[in-house]
């Protein structure tokens, strides 16, 4: 069993310890957050020891991992801080906002040798391995193109002092909420982004780092990927991949915070879509207890350290492209 730390009990870091009291492989024996008086509320409904101190957190010998649920910002000095006191490192997207942050703080982990995990949970979704996998085998021919949109309206009924709708932390409107996530899954079958050409709006008037984001990837391979999210629409959710000899799409029922399930079509050379129904499953549990594993040894964690550097560096060329208006080049 890992005895792991929840550090930031915002949104979402309340949903992981909610959903980690499940879990046979993961013990939450702390919660942090610099919010005093909530924060030790919340830990104390849910019977696990409370401090507003991160260091705190770090000098626990309890404590093996901790689990960052922080404001995007702080991630680089905080991940750079666990690893140097030996501690497991499981970050919520996005791992950093630039690539020389990234990198810094991939080499502290790497000195240190503690395993790193990252919260893109989309990958544990069961239709979605089960397509990454048919597109890996070559099922569907040569791969050509991936289209997705992950959307919601989560984040509309937000203060316009929350955290989450500041362009210095979450720029380009839904890029680090949703978008990453079909960034990563678009990395990981097609690998290395190229350039991108991006586009942010604003049209509800409600979520003021913009509510339209579209982005456009070009892979070294020379594949393509159309990626959108949307912040101010009702909650819908698409993965498709286009292969020379078929095509299969996913489609989730609900976000992922309270998963119903998922549709996934898949239509080959015959031109008969056939749509199957997946069943309710929990992919955030499935990704944080593979991180798990990865530490005990049994398995490997899918999402490797130049995968992440990659996302983060397609991340920050987003951000320019949409403040340009121009392709820009992804660095390497």
């Amino acid at each position: 069993m890992l005895n792991a730390a929840i550090v930031g009990l915002g949104w979402w870091g309340k949903i992981l310890t909610q959903t980690l009291a499940a879990s046979d492989k993961i013990t939450v024996v702390k919660l942090a957050d610099v919010d005093a008086e909530g924060g030790a509320a919340f830990s104390a409904e849910h019977g696990i020891d409370f401090t507003s101190d991160f260091a705190a957190v770090l000098a626990d010998d309890d404590v093996q991992a901790v689990i960052l649920a922080t404001p995007h910002s702080l991630h680089e000095e905080q991940i750079i801080a666990a690893a140097g006191a030996g501690k497991h490192i499981f970050c919520e997207k996005p791992f950093c906002l630039n690539r020389a942050s990234a990198l810094r703080a991939m080499a502290a982990i790497e000195a240190a040798g503690v395993q790193i995990a990252i919260g893109h949970e989309r990958r544990f979704e069961p239709p979605v391995m089960d397509a990454m996998a048919l597109a890996r085998d070559g099922k569907l021919g040569a791969l050509m193109h991936i289209e997705a949109n992950f959307s919601h309206d989560i984040f509309a009924v937000l203060d316009d002092t929350n955290w989450r709708l500041k362009t210095d932390e979450s720029p380009a409107g839904g890029l680090t909420a949703t978008l990453i996530h079909l960034m990563d899954l678009s990395i990981s079958l097609f690998g290395q982004p190229d350039r991108v050409l991006a586009s942010v709006e604003c049209h509800g008037d409600v979520v003021k780092n913009g509510d339209t984001l579209t982005a456009q990837v070009k892979f070294e391979n020379g594949r393509t990927a159309s990626l959108n999210a949307f912040t101010h629409t009702p909650f819908f959710s698409r993965l498709a991949i286009f292969g020379s000899e078929g095509w299969l799409e996913v489609r989730d029922k609900a976000h992922v915070q309270a998963p119903e399930g998922w549709f996934y079509t898949a239509c080959f050379k015959d031109g008969k879509a056939e749509t199957v129904e997946y069943e309710v499953a929990t992919p955030v549990l499935s990704n944080l207890e593979c991180f798990a594993d990865a530490i005990a040894g049994n398995g490997t964690y899918p999402n490797t350290p130049e995968q992440i550097v990659q996302n983060v560096s397609l991340l920050e060329a987003i951000v320019k492209s949409t403040a340009t208006e121009e392709i820009v080049k992804i660095a390497r």
